[in-house]
């Protein structure tokens, strides 16, 4: 099976979004943020901590969802100059052969420790911090879709 494709800015940000939320350090980070913020807000209404305490802690969370939400997904994508590209992939038994108009690499499936699959792609994770992202809407028909999904969870396996 062969693809050919281009990255779409939006969908790339959508899935920089994924990977971001879909750490589990982060989802910590945010679950306790969020207790801080309505525990500080319980405390305002109790009026058992200043204004300035709730103002704080108000700044703190909306800051924290801003950096997760924009700065974080814009700054990776503005900085990967693989996103500019455009692709071939051709599918095949042991491996997947890539190419764009700076070279070619055959990438075996073992190199990739599992995958994840979002609305818009399937996230072949190398490691826990990196990534390649397929985009589904370059398979041309339904089942093109399904054939990838089902080779790759049984080449690489699915978290």
């Amino acid at each position: 099976m062969k693809i050919s494709f281009r990255y779409d800015r939006k969908k790339v940000i959508q899935a920089l979004r994924y990977h971001f939320i879909s750490k589990k350090e982060i989802r910590i980070l945010i679950i306790l943020v969020n207790v801080f913020a309505l525990f500080a807000a319980g405390m305002f209404f109790w009026k058992k901590i200043a204004p300035v305490a709730f103002l704080l802690s108000s700044f703190l969370w909306f800051s924290l969802m801003v950096s997760f939400w924009f700065i974080l997904p814009f700054t990776v994508y503005s900085r990967a100059k693989t996103f500019r590209d455009s692709f071939n992939l051709t599918f095949l038994d042991t491996y997947m052969h890539i190419e764009n108009p700076n070279g070619s690499k055959n990438w075996s499936y073992s190199a990739f420790k599992y995958f994840i699959e979002t609305p818009n792609f399937f996230h072949l994770y190398i490691d826990e911090r990196s990534f390649f992202l397929i985009p589904k809407d370059a398979f041309t028909e339904e089942e093109g879709t399904h054939n990838a999904r089902t080779l790759l969870r049984e080449k690489i396996g699915h978290k």
